[in-house]
């Protein structure tokens, strides 16, 4: 179950923690094999992983080992969220995916999921996975509920909550960091503190769809300005001293590495979805007539989506349109076109020669691909952290969401992903005990079992949604069916050799409504 905890606002209020790897290289066009059958798996895979392929109580105990269910209490504090399930399965090692969830506890209120899919390295990832939450609660509250904040900061008084966390026990957390992270998040509303108090009472939905937006870019520019004071305080070397490492949750540790970000709040009915790069948000509609449809409330931001491409395009010369995009990555090398973190398309070709000049120490602890000038770097910053924002009225026939990074959609169709969460569900509830009522015969008892009995036998492995989906992505047998022997390889690819065949995957189902 899950383990709650409210954290404080305080000097270590803030949990950060940073995994202890590098970035593994972006997947090959292999991947692209999980949409055929097992039939199609390669016999020299087929005879490499025999010896030690899982057994089935091994793939079941990997395939759940960062699963996670929470319930929410009835009542004006869940916001219409009935509960969710969340998983997460890694590719590289340690993932450079994060997911996070929490509840607000002042002012509108509401429910936050996210999920933040991380690049050259984990630390962007797991620095805004912890932070970007506070930002967003501090950009919602009342003006007045700032000032008592900052009244009980200076008279050094314990301060309310903010928020209350949903993690999983394995969930990555520790206080390293966090007494910058505070001063940067104080600064963020004592500058919130100079607004008009005319502005300050714009109404819900548009005050909510402006928080997120300035939240994201402010905690962007905050680790920003991090980085650079990092920089400035810090003294050159030009080689590394053995044994002294960069903290993965340096400042400029995380600047220099990236994350997208998807991030979905929810209070009295009302769904807000704010989303940067390329993991998604999809709504699954119960039709009247029973049937599943799939609704997007995100876009990608990569060159597949043209409204974005031509966004990027016409924010630099006309001069550099062959090589702002090339080989439908930004400058050659990024394929989201937004981000947090990723100084290197965002600071001046002068201070990013100045880093690479002076700091070869820093250099060698991160990722190779972030050691060098990107190519036709001529006007910058090229990569945006302002987020795109989709609001939604939550309707009856809303049933739940699913939030996602790109290493499931890779995998599955959406209008595949909705179906499978709806029929598991359903599932699940013809497990729920059968009443008789007075007139029930043997006969439609015996019927009813085994209709029953018919379709729970796909969904008895697993009670948690987003297990059920990692479990088809990776055994799909082509027919809609699990493959034991395909899941059991996908499941014992060596470290050197899984990143060729899948991404991180982590996935929450976030149920609206019941079926």
């Amino acid at each position: 179950m899950l383990r709650r905890k409210s954290t404080l606002i305080g000097p270590c209020w803030l949990e950060i923690q940073q995994s202890r790897y590098l970035a593994s290289p972006p997947p090959p066009s292999e991947l692209s094999r999980l949409h055929y059958p097992a039939g199609s798996w390669s016999r020299r895979h087929q005879a490499g992983q025999e010896a030690g392929q899982l057994s089935v109580t091994q793939t079941n105990r990997t395939l759940k080992a960062n699963e996670h269910s929470h319930t929410l209490p009835r009542g004006p504090a869940s916001h219409g969220v009935l509960g969710f399930h969340s998983n997460t399965l890694p590719s590289n090692h340690p993932s450079e995916d994060r997911r996070s969830s929490a509840t607000c506890l002042l002012g509108r209120g509401g429910v936050l999921f996210g999920v933040f899919d991380g690049h050259a390295g984990p630390s962007c990832a797991q620095a805004i996975s912890q932070r970007l939450f506070y930002y967003i609660t501090v950009a919602m509250l009342p003006l007045r509920m700032l000032q008592e904040l900052d009244r009980a900061v200076e008279e050094d008084r314990a301060l309310p909550p903010l928020l209350e966390w949903h993690r999983h026990p394995q969930d990555h957390s520790c206080p390293d960091g966090g007494t910058i992270s505070f001063h940067s998040l104080r600064n963020y509303w004592q500058e919130r503190l100079d607004e008009d108090e005319e502005e300050d009472k714009e109404q819900d939905d548009g005050r909510v769809t402006s928080a997120l937006m300035d939240a994201f870019q402010r905690l962007d520019y905050d680790m920003s300005v991090e980085a650079q004071v990092h920089l400035s305080l810090s003294s050159p070397r030009r080689v590394s001293i053995p044994g002294e490492g960069l903290s993965l949750s340096s400042p400029l540790r995380v600047a220099l590495s990236g994350s997208t970000a998807c991030v979905i709040h929810i209070s009295n009915g009302v769904l807000h979805v704010a989303n940067l790069g390329d993991s998604r948000a999809v709504l699954g509609v119960q039709e009247q007539d029973g049937r599943w449809s799939a609704l997007n409330l995100t876009n990608d931001h990569n060159a597949q989506n043209p409204e974005e491409l031509q966004r990027i395009l016409g924010e630099h010369p006309a001069s550099e349109r062959r090589t702002v995009v090339r080989h439908d990555r930004l400058l050659g090398l990024l394929l989201p076109f937004r981000a947090f973190g990723d100084v290197r398309f965002k600071w001046s070709a002068e201070m990013l020669n100045r880093l690479y000049d002076t700091r070869p120490d820093i250099l060698s602890a991160v990722s190779e691909s972030v050691r060098t000038l990107p190519p036709q770097y001529l006007t910058p910053p090229y990569l945006s952290a302002r987020p795109e924002v989709t609001r939604h009225l939550i309707r009856p026939a809303d049933k739940f969401l699913v939030l996602a990074t790109d290493g499931l959609w890779e995998l599955m169709h959406r209008q595949t992903v909705i179906q499978m969460v709806g029929e598991h569900q359903a599932g699940l509830l013809q497990q729920r005990p059968i009443i008789p009522s007075a007139d029930t015969t043997l006969g439609s008892l015996q019927r009813l079992l085994l209709e029953r009995r018919s379709r729970v036998k796909a969904v008895l492995e697993d009670h948690n949604s987003a297990t059920h989906l990692l479990r088809h992505a990776l055994g799909d047998d082509g027919y809609g069916s699990v493959a034991p022997n395909r899941l059991a390889r996908m499941l014992s690819l060596p470290a050197d050799l899984v990143r060729r065949y899948r991404d991180d995957i982590t996935i929450t189902v976030i149920h609206l409504n019941e079926l």
